[in-house]
């Protein structure tokens, strides 16, 4: 093959990557829920969490979790969604300071006779000093498939401050 033969396959393999040539298909984003963590109203870990309102990804409060030993923070939990065939996404804004360990997030689903089943963020866990990130998890749901329950949760792997706001539940359709 020449050396022109090459550069122009090249340059169509790039622009192909570029602008989305075998992409999958587009998906459809639902909200289910959305909780502003201004309160502590509906928070289930009470023990070691505060409202703080200085620091905030959305300007209204956020959580903040001192976190002196590894720790589960029990958010929220969700009953009663339709979710089947989808991927039910937990995304929240997270911010960290000194810590000694990971932050992620955590969500369980809980299936009538089959028990719960969880997603954790251990693909990019946030550790040492960050400011506000988005991190997202997902459960891909079959047919058939729909939680009677959905935990959310926020996991400290070690210690430090992190701080969690903004949080949505969130149902993605291939279309």
């Amino acid at each position: 093959m020449s050396q022109k033969a090459l550069v122009l396959a090249a340059g169509t393999i790039i622009f192909c990557l570029m602008s989305g040539c075998g992409q999958k298909a587009s998906e459809q984003i639902t909200e289910l829920q959305h909780f502003t963590v201004d309160s502590m109203e509906g928070i289930i870990t009470q023990s070691g969490v505060e409202v703080d309102k200085q620091n905030s990804a959305d300007g209204n409060g956020s959580l903040r979790i001192a976190a002196t030993e590894p720790t589960v923070v029990r958010l929220f939990e969700v009953a009663d969604i339709d979710v089947e065939n989808a991927r039910l996404i937990y995304r929240a804004r997270v911010r960290t300071e000194n810590v000694e360990g990971k932050v992620f997030l955590e969500m369980w689903c809980h299936f009538t006779g089959k028990g719960g089943f969880f997603s954790r963020g251990l693909q990019n866990p946030l550790t040492g000093t960050m400011g506000w990130t988005t991190e997202e998890i997902f459960f891909m749901l079959k047919k058939g498939e729909n939680p009677d329950t959905v935990k959310l949760n926020l996991v400290v792997d070690g210690k430090g401050t992190a701080w969690i706001d903004d949080i949505h539940l969130l149902k993605g359709l291939l279309q």
